[in-house]
């Protein structure tokens, strides 16, 4: 996964025992930076060229934004790491199709944004300036680490009336053991990463690692949520939708798939269909869990 992993590990894991505070920042600048920059595929071209192009400034880094439809009824699309904005085609054209207004963004090193690096405290600062100039969401439809950073906004004043998550990662726990897993790290070294966000990141945010996790003060939440997850995914294990859909209780369905994985899920007609029903449906759905015909 890692270019130079035993390299990395042996130097971090010594570097960790006699300077804390450049271990902390190097790993932090490993972690945050995503496996590649994904192209834009053949069937997504059309739609990202039909969209109206903005950008923002945050943290210094360029993001570019995209937007669909005439601005009523926005509902907001998030990528998921190593992903880009027109990943999600398939739920921008079936919500045009009704009305709304899709809107998404490229994270910082990500899709055609500039920056080779991101991390959830950014993904929130997009989608709050977003929220800021668009007003309150119709919905909000993402997609794994976008479920964490989704929730993660919405706890933290964007307001939206329904939530899809697609393969979502529900613990901030699960990302941090598959880095120190896949550099295999010492828990020192990851006792100092956390050290670094809380000083040089979020300074002003107490106990932010524990806000991280998307099954956190679910209240805060208050809107129905629909969570899609593949049975066979490979990314993100099924149990991440599960605990999200304990935590949110009664507001929570959970749907489960088989042969869809981590990825083909976003573009699944059937997956698409029940999605956009549900965000544009007059009333609340049940809740619960149920495996997906065929």
């Amino acid at each position: 996964m890692y270019p130079m992993a035993p390299l990395i590990r042996t130097a971090l894991n010594a570097t960790a025992r006699v300077a804390p505070g450049p271990a902390g920042r190097w790993a932090f600048h490993l972690f945050v930076r995503p496996l590649g920059r994904a192209r834009v595929r053949p069937e997504e071209r059309k739609l990202l060229d039909a969209a109206r192009t903005g950008h923002l400034r945050i943290r210094g880094k360029g993001v570019v934004t995209y937007a669909w439809g005439d601005g009523r009824r926005p509902v907001l699309l998030v990528h998921g790491w190593s992903s880009r904005a027109s990943r999600l085609t398939a739920f921008a054209e079936a919500l045009l199709a009704r009305g709304y207004s899709p809107i998404a963004f490229d994270a910082p090193g990500h899709g055609d944004s500039s920056g080779k690096a991101s991390n959830i405290v950014e993904y929130r600062e997009i989608i709050r300036e977003l929220h800021a100039r668009h007003g309150d969401f119709d919905a909000v439809v993402a997609h794994s680490f976008g479920v964490l950073a989704g929730l993660f906004a919405l706890r933290d004043g964007v307001r939206t009336a329904r939530f899809v998550g697609l393969g979502g990662v529900g613990s901030f726990e699960l990302l941090l053991a598959g880095f120190r897993e896949g550099l295999g790290l010492d828990e020192r070294v990851i006792r100092c990463m956390r050290d670094h966000v809380e000083r040089r990141i979020a300074p002003d945010e107490p106990g932010i690692w524990g806000r991280f996790g998307a099954d956190r003060d679910p209240g805060e939440l208050g809107a129905p949520l629909l969570l899609f997850h593949d049975e066979g995914d490979d990314m993100v294990p099924s149990a991440q939708s599960r605990r999200l859909a304990r935590a949110h209780g009664d507001r929570a369905r959970l749907v489960v798939t088989q042969g869809l994985g981590h990825r083909r899920i976003l573009s699944d007609p059937a997956v698409v269909a029940e999605a956009v029903e549900f965000l544009t449906a007059p009333a609340e759905e049940p809740s619960g869990e149920r495996m997906a015909a065929g």
